[in-house]
């Protein structure tokens, strides 16, 4: 069953607003407190974000499935050890 292309871009807004969201008050919480994991908080979050739908989208035109599933996962892992490194240092 597919999707329809409204659905899918609703979903895309949902998941952008949400997630960046996220991203702006874990950068808020950084400015107020200068605690430097938080900035990491921050960019481990955004990779995320990026690599879950942004990075999906903007490499379309590479016309290989493959190729495009390692780019987005790649964003998706560096994000996770982003995280993983501001858990650590907290």
């Amino acid at each position: 069953m597919s999707e329809s292309p409204t659905l899918e871009y609703i979903l895309l807004a949902a998941h952008l607003i949400v997630g960046f969201l996220l991203v702006f008050f874990s950068a808020k919480a950084f400015t107020r407190t200068k605690y430097k994991p938080m900035i990491l908080l921050a960019i481990g979050f955004t990779l995320l974000v990026l690599g879950e739908t942004v990075v999906e989208y903007a490499f379309n035109f590479l016309q290989n499935e493959n190729l495009q599933k390692i780019i987005e996962e790649g964003f998706e892992i560096a994000g996770f050890a982003v995280l993983i490194l501001a858990v650590k240092k907290s």
